[in-house]
């Protein structure tokens, strides 16, 4: 089928809504590695790796060979039975997350992944406590997950889920209290204090946050900010739920986890994208403890499902015998070097942030008073296409730059993304 097919049928029978970045939408064929083919044969290097769930590549040879040999063993079951892949992966999961999480629930997304966290929060403290989540994050597009979220662009609808209620973002670049890091003594954490007596019954269910802010353009929390925070919701009775979605399995380079670049050990985490390189596949995992509070009835229909299972522990093992996890520390090095060099040319390139292999640039129309430059950002997007290159857009203004690319990468691919990105920066200029 040619692009204008595509694209005409893409109209026709898809949702409106459906989103497109570029003014001239573009139809892929084939991927292989770091690299995507559209569908009139234009090669592009992916530095957004499917919004960063193309962890080992497109068609990696050892997740393609895996999942075609369970297609033909066993399709699918349901949580209604076990089998042998879904508790390998089970096992899996205990052996590489944080602490004593040990008990997990797989579903099919991300947004499953939160939702059945959060419902872990409220069973765990018996029905009774808010939920608290930060500004700028994301969980999802699912409605309890709308209301969690604190983008308005994402919201859609008026919130329609009471307790739920949104503490400040380690925001450092933009701080909502105009103050500077580290002169100060972290009120963003300590704000949260005021609002679960505020704003709650003074005892909580949960605190849910990413340690890297994804959709909100990749905002990196200070390194003191989730030890503070989470004592601070563990002593009004709340449990810490980590939104790994974005940042496991060696994203932030150099650990398996991202909350473990905080040394903080959560009671509940969640994970999707980059599990299975791109099967839909989510995953909640839970101390015992927590995970006993969750009685009833409660299954997945989808979460079972061998493939996707299988593809899990597929990708799981190319992260590790490739050793993925330490090379996104080195690459990501690199390529925060390189963005950072491309930046120092452009006033407009408010700041550079960013860990491992998810970086980030938020563009400004001015450096002094840092208002946000949506129309650079989304200008700059245009011409990375031009060269070949795929990036994302995020943050509340969209006006940041995400750059995340697949992580089995090397040093050449990253070389040659910088230069693409850098021709691209000097024609929006």
């Amino acid at each position: 089928m040619d692009r204008k097919t595509i694209l005409e049928k893409h109209k026709r029978f898809l949702f409106p809504s459906a989103i497109n970045y570029y003014a001239e939408p573009v139809a892929f064929a084939r991927g292989a590695g770091a690299r995507l083919t559209d569908t009139e044969g234009r090669e592009y290097l992916d530095f957004f790796a499917g919004i960063l769930t193309v962890s080992v590549g497109h068609c990696h040879p050892r997740v393609v060979e895996r999942v075609a040999e369970q297609l033909g063993t066993l399709q699918h079951t349901s949580t209604l039975y076990p089998n042998e892949w879904i508790v390998a992966l089970a096992e899996k999961m205990a052996s590489i997350s944080t602490g004593r999480l040990s008990q997990s629930f797989f579903s099919a997304s991300g947004t499953e992944a939160d939702e059945t966290a959060i419902l872990l929060a409220h069973t765990h403290a018996g029905g009774a406590g808010d939920i608290v989540a930060l500004r700028h994050c994301y969980a999802g597009r699912s409605l309890l997950a709308i209301n969690v979220g604190a983008h308005a662009p994402w919201r859609i609808i008026p919130s329609m889920i009471p307790g739920i209620k949104h503490a400040h973002a380690p925001y450092c670049y933009r701080c909502a209290l105009g103050l500077t890091y580290p002169a100060c003594g972290l009120q963003c954490a300590h704000d949260i204090e005021e609002l679960i007596a505020t704003e709650t019954c003074g005892r909580i269910a949960g605190f849910i946050a990413e340690p890297i802010l994804g959709v909100g353009g990749f905002i990196v929390p200070p390194k003191e900010y989730f030890a503070t925070a989470v004592e601070i919701v563990r002593r009004h009775g709340g449990i810490f739920i980590c939104d790994e979605v974005q940042t496991g399995f060696g994203r932030t380079g150099g650990k398996m986890n991202g909350i473990e670049q905080w040394g903080v050990e959560p009671d509940v985490a969640t994970y999707a994208k980059g599990i299975a390189n791109g099967l839909p596949l989510g995953a909640t995992i839970a101390t015992p403890a927590v995970a006993a509070s969750l009685e009833g009835l409660s299954i997945s229909t989808f979460g079972g499902n061998p493939v996707c299972a299988v593809a899990a522990l597929a990708t799981i093992e190319v992260i590790e015998s490739e050793g993925l996890v330490a090379r996104s520390a080195v690459l990501g090095e690199q390529l925060a070097r390189g963005l950072e060099q491309l930046a120092a040319e452009y006033p407009w390139v408010g700041e550079t942030r960013g860990m491992g292999l998810m970086q980030a640039l938020e563009l400004v129309a001015d450096p002094q008073t840092k208002e946000p430059s949506p129309e650079r950002a989304k200008a700059l997007m245009e011409e990375a296409r031009e060269e070949g290159l795929l990036i994302g857009k995020g943050g509340l203004y969209g006006n940041v730059l995400r750059i995340a690319p697949p992580m089995a990468i090397g040093e050449a691919e990253v070389a040659e993304a910088l230069e693409k990105l850098g021709r691209a920066m000097s024609r929006i200029e």
